[in-house]
């Protein structure tokens, strides 16, 4: 009990965190998966449960989600945490608040601002029936026609495969590209076995894949994470892998199918938090329109495709003034700058 937070934090294994975003899945995050991506750090508090998951980005501690811990350390835990960054001459910048994390916040002295929107399918309506999805199902129907095999594959028996894709993958996001980490999952690694892995091949050569995280809380199910395909691959691809997961999961009575967090997307200003910043509020508008940082609507337009029925509100929060060098740090910290 006397051991200081910061010498137990270094001790805290991605296992812990595993079991926290279980435990506490009333966060509600369904991106909650990432915690325990490699190259994460961690801080929590000896004798008392929960944990917070961050990168240092310049200046900042940047903070993935709130704190995954009961409600009765929830307070203490961030309150530590903002210790702690103080110690390190640093501040604190959240990413990926649910909307009872950004109420939190904002009580606590962050200012707390909308910054886009994560999407989820209910699986238990879904489908692809009518005209609304005819585009869909024909350009399904195309990809498998290709001579296309669709299987959920064991991820080491197609690693070099997959890391072909990724090589191959990059140059097509655009010149300077690079690849997102932080607030996408992985593949391979400890963690793998809780995922899955859907391919799509041709004669044995690997065409494109989706990975699969788990989703934890009230809507529970799994997430479609990194999906990537060959440059040669037949239009349709993807959702035809997607398409082949969801039968699966719905035969095995899976809820939801989430698609992640989209920057910049439904933002609204019924659901902005008091005390926002208006310049921040702005400045995301200006995001999205302008498709500057994150090709926003492009990543939409794929998940519109799905019907989605659950739009969650994410949020972003700065302790103190919401900074523009704060959220270049975030993005900083995921590898986009």
């Amino acid at each position: 009990m006397n051991e200081r937070a910061s010498e137990f934090s270094s001790k805290v294994s991605a296992d812990y965190v595993l079991s926290a975003i279980k435990e506490f899945s009333d966060a509600d995050n369904p991106s909650s998966f990432l915690a325990v991506n490699e190259g994460n750090c961690y801080f929590a508090l000896p004798g008392r449960p929960g944990v917070i998951v961050y990168r240092p980005a310049g200046k900042y501690l940047v903070q993935f989600g709130g704190p995954f811990a009961p409600d009765d350390c929830y307070t203490d835990l961030l309150l530590a945490f903002r210790d702690f960054a103080a110690e390190q001459q640093r501040t604190i910048a959240a990413i990926q608040l649910q909307a009872h994390d950004a109420r939190r916040y904002a009580r606590a002295g962050f200012t707390v601002n909308q910054v886009g929107a994560s999407y989820a399918v209910d699986l238990n309506t879904f489908t692809l029936a009518g005209s609304r999805y005819m585009q869909l199902r024909n350009k399904i129907s195309r990809a498998l026609r290709s001579g296309l095999t669709i299987i959920e594959a064991d991820y080491d028996q197609w690693a070099d495969g997959v890391r072909e894709i990724d090589r191959l993958w990059l140059p097509l996001k655009g010149e300077g590209s690079r690849p997102l980490e932080y607030l996408v999952g992985q593949t391979g690694g400890e963690m793998q076995k809780h995922r899955r892995l859907f391919i799509g091949h041709i004669d044995g050569e690997l065409m494109g894949y989706v990975s699969y995280s788990p989703v934890y809380g009230t809507n529970p199910g799994w997430m479609h994470d990194l999906s990537r395909r060959h440059p040669d691959s037949p239009a349709g691809v993807m959702e035809a892998i997607n398409k082949a997961a969801i039968d699966v999961f719905r035969s095995e009575g899976e809820s939801w199918l989430h698609f992640g967090f989209t920057p910049f997307t439904n933002l609204s200003d019924t659901r902005e938090v008091e005390g926002h910043s208006l310049g921040f509020k702005w400045l995301m508008h200006y995001l999205w329109e302008n498709q500057i940082v994150y090709p926003a609507s492009t990543q939409l337009a794929y998940k519109d495709k799905w019907n989605q029925s659950l739009i969650l509100t994410e949020y972003a929060a700065f302790d103190g003034k919401a900074s523009v060098n704060g959220f270049v740090n975030i993005w900083r910290a995921a590898n986009a700058m």
